[in-house]
């Protein structure tokens, strides 16, 4: 069982940064490939972002690419996602997901992660 808890949301300012945590229980973190996901009210789930069990290969939905950016820390077994640059269009509830199969690169379909995270609010005012 794999415990998955987000922090870090909040209200930012359109322009603004905001840096969120997922931080993971268990000793195994390392083994896993995680990502992050976001939710807006009214619509689907839609991958963000996901990276590899070593770091080495991140992936990022290509029209974020260039304003967000995840990150790891597998001695602390927290993920990150920094997020710059940030449009009222990006508010949502943002989860971390990880992946405890055999894969060890990036994972862009949510069916392909086993445990989630309760998702932290983020809202940009404009």
């Amino acid at each position: 069982q794999v415990e998955l808890a987000e922090s870090g949301g909040g209200v930012v300012q359109a322009g603004g940064s905001l840096k969120i945590s997922c931080t993971a229980s268990g000793p195994s973190f390392s083994n896993y490939v995680m990502g992050w996901f976001r939710q807006a009210p009214g619509k689907e789930r839609e991958f963000v972002a996901s990276i590899s069990t070593t770091g080495a290969v991140k992936y990022h939905r290509g029209f974020l690419k260039d304003r967000f950016a995840i990150s790891r820390d597998n001695a602390r077994n927290t993920l990150y996602l920094q997020m710059s640059s940030l449009k009222p269009e990006d508010t949502a509830v943002y989860f971390c997901a990880a992946s405890t199969g055999r894969q060890t690169t990036v994972l862009i379909v949510a069916t392909d992660y086993d445990y989630w995270g309760q998702g932290t609010q983020v809202t940009v005012s404009s």
